[in-house]
Order: structure tokens, then C-alpha cells, then sequence
């Protein structure tokens, strides 16, 4: 099940606009929560479904959870990877499906004592793909399906002193050239894509860096 709604995921970068939000909201003691969201709706509108993924679905995955019951399989993994699992041990996973309302949205999402424990956001999306992940409890597995891909790009966050810095950066150039290549392909499809960035902070915003951003009280 959770196969096929990843790859619904890749369908959605190639052949109709996807949404995505990034939000984080961020208290005065340095705690909040992250979230990145996918919106396929539209692809649910315009595509059909097979019966497997055309269904209503409204469920929650623990990571943390799932790696407790399947301790003994990570176990038997490398170094390594269980040091990456368990860096993801507080993130969540919220699959939300209503194909009578055209409703898809998959969500990664953890709260955080500092801003820095969300820098593991992405990977945590690149990992959800990788691991046999079902919110049907007598399927879950963290076996992996395959060797994950290199992370091409990251994001860096931090927020002292009153400063907040969000700075996504390249993290594995050949996978950012793989990466680029691959977009080329699809440039026309993906100009209808939209990535939305919405932070809430808990002091009034003095200065900004970034151009045409939108601040509300």
C-alpha cells in the first residue's frame, strides 16, 4: 500500500502540479514543530485510481513505534543505518486520502526542543520512501526496498540570538547534477508546481533577507 502511494509521490513531480508547504511553527523557548506536506489532490481529481490506493485513509505512523517493534530486523542493519534511523525516531508520517472529496496530502512532520533537530526533515521524507512503511499494523516493516539515493540537497536551520536562518545548500554534488538533469526533462510540467514556505515566529519580525516574502500580524 505505502509502495504505491510513494510512487503516486513520483507521479506527482512529472505529470501534474504538486503543492508543497514547508511550515514550522516556533516558540519563545526555542520549541515548535516542522512539517513538509504534499498535496496531490489534483492528481487524485485528473487520474484514475487503482482500488488499492482509491480508498479513504486517515492514519498516523510513529517511526519511533515502528523501529521498536522491528528492533530486532535494524539490529541486523549496518552501523550506519541504524545511527540514521534513530535520528528519525521522532518523526511522524500522516497519510490522509478521501477520494470521494479528492483529498490526497502526505505529511512528515516532528516537533523539536530546538530548531536544529528539524534539519533532518528531508531525510526523513528521502528514508519514508525507501522503507516498506503501512499504517496497517501487520504489514509494517522497516526492511528496505532498495539502497537509498544519495541526498542531493539539504536545508539547515538555526535560530540564536533572535536570528533565524533557514540555508538549504547542495549536499552531494553529482546527485545535484543527476538531480538537475532529471528536472530538465520535466520543466514544463513542473512550472506548475508551487512550494509554499510558511513560518510562524514568536516576536515580531524587525528585517527580512528575502525578496516579495509576505509578512502577517
Amino acid at each position: 500500500m505505502f509502495k504505491k502511494i510513494c510512487l503516486l509521490v513520483l507521479v506527482a513531480f512529472t505529470l501534474v502540479s504538486c503543492q508543497f508547504s514547508e511550515t514550522m511553527i516556533l516558540h519563545e523557548d526555542g520549541t515548535g514543530r516542522m512539517s513538509l506536506t504534499m498535496d496531490m489532490s489534483e492528481m487524485m481529481a485528473i487520474m484514475p485510481m487503482q482500488d488499492t490506493v482509491n480508498m479513504k485513509m486517515d492514519s498516523v505512523i510513529s517511526f519511533k513505534k515502528l523501529f521498536e517493534e522491528k528492533r530486532d530486523s535494524i539490529a541486523q542493519l549496518p552501523k550506519a543505518e541504524q545511527e540514521r534511523l534513530k535520528s528519525l525516531e521522532n518523526y511522524q508520517m500522516h497519510i490522509l486520502m478521501d477520494p470521494e472529496k479528492n483529498i490526497m496530502e502526505y505529511e512528515i512532520f516532528t516537533t523539536f526542543t530546538s530548531v536544529a533537530e528539524a534539519n533532518n526533515l528531508m531525510e526523513g521524507l528521502n528514508s519514508s520512501e525507501n522503507l516498506n512503511v503501512s499504517p496497517m499494523k501487520d504489514n509494517a516493516t522497516t526492511e528496505r526496498k532498495k539502497e537509498p539515493s544519495p541526498q542531493a540537497t539539504a536545508v539547515r536551520f538555526s535560530f540564536e540570538n533572535n536570528v533565524f536562518v533557514r540555508d538549504a545548500y547542495i549536499k552531494d554534488e553529482k546527485a545535484f547534477v543527476k538531480l538537475v538533469d532529471s528536472l530538465d526533462a520535466v520543466e514544463a510540467f513542473m512550472e506548475e508546481a508551487m512550494y509554499t514556505v510558511k513560518y510562524t515566529f514568536p516576536k515580531k519580525i524587525k528585517t527580512i533577507d528575502i525578496k516579495n516574502a509576505e509578512i502577517s500580524t
